[in-house]
C-alpha cells in the first residue's frame, strides 16, 4: 500500500500578513508551521502502513524552507518527502496548486491512497482534496472521521455530514480529506528524529513534473484577489442600569419582531 499525504506549510495564524501589491500571503520572514489538520492525515497514513505494510510519502508545494516541515513528518515515521518548488509556482491559488500536486503524483508513479487535511488554516478553503480528485479523476471522500476498512482495492469510511454521518465504500486509488476526530497524532521518537535530520528529500521543479507553465503560479490561477480590507462593524447599544424590567421588555419585543421568540 503506497499512501501519499499532501501537507502544507502555513504561517503562524497570529502573524498572517498580506502583500498589498500581489494580494497574496506574505511568507518571507514569517514563522511557518505544519498545517495542524494535516497531522491527522499523516497519522492515519502511518496507521494504515502499520496494518497493511507499504510506504508513506509526504508531498508539499512551497518554498525551499518547506523542507523543514517535511523533515518534521519524517520524524513522525513518514518514509520520505517530496518538495515541489520553484519561482514559477509563486502566487498559485488552490486550483494551480492542486494541478501541480497532481502532476507530481503522476510523476511519482503508482499510489493507492491520497490523504489531505480537510483544509489549511491560512486559506480555509478546503479545495485541495476535491481538486486533486478532479485533476486525477479519482473517487473522493471528504470530512472523513473514521476509516473502517482498507484493502488493496477498496476502503470503507465514515464521513461527517451536515445532518450526521454517512458510510461510503470507495474503490482505490482514491482521495480523502480528514478531520481531527479521526485519530490522535503521535509524537516523534529518537530514532526517527535522527533519521529525519539526515533524510534526503526529493526536490522537483515544474519541468521535472511535466507541468504546463500556463497552468501554474499566477498564470494558471483561476481566482484573483482584487481587494483586501477589514470590514467595519457598527453596533448600537442601549444600557439599562436603573430599570431592568424595561430592558427585559425591550429585548423580548426585539426577539419577537425578529421571529426568534
Amino acid at each position: 500500500m503506497r499512501t501519499i499525504v499532501c501537507i502544507k506549510q502555513v504561517p503562524e495564524t497570529t502573524r498572517v500578513e498580506i502583500d498589498p501589491e500581489t494580494k497574496t500571503l506574505r511568507r518571507e520572514g514569517v514563522e511557518s508551521v505544519l498545517n495542524p489538520l494535516d497531522t491527522f492525515a499523516v497519522e492515519e497514513a502511518l496507521r494504515i502502513r502499520e496494518r497493511l505494510g507499504g510506504t508513506v510519502t509526504a508531498l508539499t508545494l512551497g518554498p525551499p524552507q518547506a523542507a523543514r516541515m517535511l523533515r518534521e513528518v519524517i520524524a513522525l515515521g513518514v518514509d520520505d518527502g517530496v518538495l515541489v518548488s520553484g519561482r514559477e509556482f509563486a502566487g498559485s491559488d488552490t486550483w494551480s496548486t492542486s494541478y501541480a500536486l497532481a502532476a507530481a503524483i503522476r510523476h511519482m508513479g503508482r499510489c493507492d491512497l491520497i490523504l489531505c487535511g480537510k483544509q489549511a488554516v491560512d486559506g480555509d478553503t478546503g479545495h485541495i482534496g476535491p481538486e486533486l480528485s478532479a485533476h486525477l479523476a479519482l473517487p473522493l471522500a471528504t470530512y472523513v472521521r473514521s476509516i473502517r476498512e482498507v484493502t488493496s482495492d477498496h476502503a470503507v469510511v465514515e464521513r461527517l455530514t451536515d445532518t450526521g454521518h454517512e458510510v461510503m465504500r470507495l474503490p482505490l486509488p482514491a482521495v480523502m480529506t480528514v478531520i481531527k476526530d479521526l485519530n490522535e497524532p503521535r509524537t516523534p521518537n529518537l530514532a526517527d528524529l535522527h533519521r529525519a535530520r539526515f533524510a534526503t528529500l526529493k526536490v522537483l521543479d515544474a519541468k521535472a513534473i511535466g507541468a504546463d507553465p500556463l497552468e501554474i503560479g499566477l498564470e494558471g490561477s483561476l481566482t484573483r484577489v482584487i481587494r483586501i480590507f477589514t470590514p467595519k462593524t457598527e453596533r448600537a447599544a442601549r444600557i439599562y442600569e436603573e430599570n431592568l424590567d424595561a430592558g427585559v421588555r425591550d429585548v423580548a419585543a426585539f426577539l419577537e419582531k425578529e421571529g426568534l421568540l
